[in-house]
């Protein structure tokens, strides 16, 4: 097993031959990395690698996000290419919910693989903001076809990009539980210690 090194500060893992001077994350000297040894199995490890989670939900917000902007573009500029944006709208909108169910399904794979349960309090409100957010791209799917339902149409597109925002950053506070990093301070200073290290 090769040795792998932990950036203190932001959490980057990376083998210890592989290693700069610097931190390829945060770009802080090599003097704040320390030893880090996994903690999830290989078997366990070598699925989490392939990032399907993490690829999954970028295909979903990308398409949340232009959801939107495609509906008041093509409503306020009639006339600049009609067919085209209508068209890239119809296919953004029947595509979204298929990369939501993506999304959920690697997220499941993904919560039972790193943490062997889906029990968990910020797995729960993820779970229950991924189905809203599913069930606002089925209505969404189903409405935003029809050009005389634009207020409706804008309407469940942002309730989806906010329930979107809300599901980020519940998976933000996942990445931190999963990187914890701890910046390393000046020797006096009073700083809260974190995993019984002295810093």
């Amino acid at each position: 097993m090769k040795e792998l090194l932990r950036c203190r500060p932001c959490g980057f893992v990376i083998e210890a031959d592989k290693l700069g001077e610097v931190c390829p994350a945060c770009g802080l000297p090599r003097k704040v990395f320390e030893p880090y040894r996994e903690r999830v199995s290989r078997n366990r490890l070598v699925l989490l690698n392939f990032d399907l989670h993490p690829i999954a939900i970028h295909l979903s917000q990308a398409l949340v996000i232009a959801i939107p902007i495609l509906i008041i573009v093509t409503n306020l500029f009639k006339q600049f290419q009609p067919e085209v944006l209508k068209n890239v709208l119809i296919f953004s909108v029947f595509v979204f919910p298929f990369t939501l169910i993506l999304a959920i399904i690697t997220g499941v794979i993904d919560g039972l693989t790193r943490f062997k349960t889906l029990a968990t309090p910020i797995l729960r409100v993820k779970i229950i903001f991924s189905l809203i957010i599913l069930s606002l791209s089925v209505a969404l799917f189903f409405i935003a076809p029809q050009g005389n339902l634009y207020l409706l149409s804008i309407a469940l597109s942002i309730l989806s990009l906010g329930a979107g925002f809300r599901l980020g950053l519940w998976g933000k506070k996942l990445i931190n539980v999963i990187l914890p990093g701890s910046y390393p301070q000046k020797k006096g200073s009073k700083v809260t210690q974190t995993e019984g290290e002295k810093v």
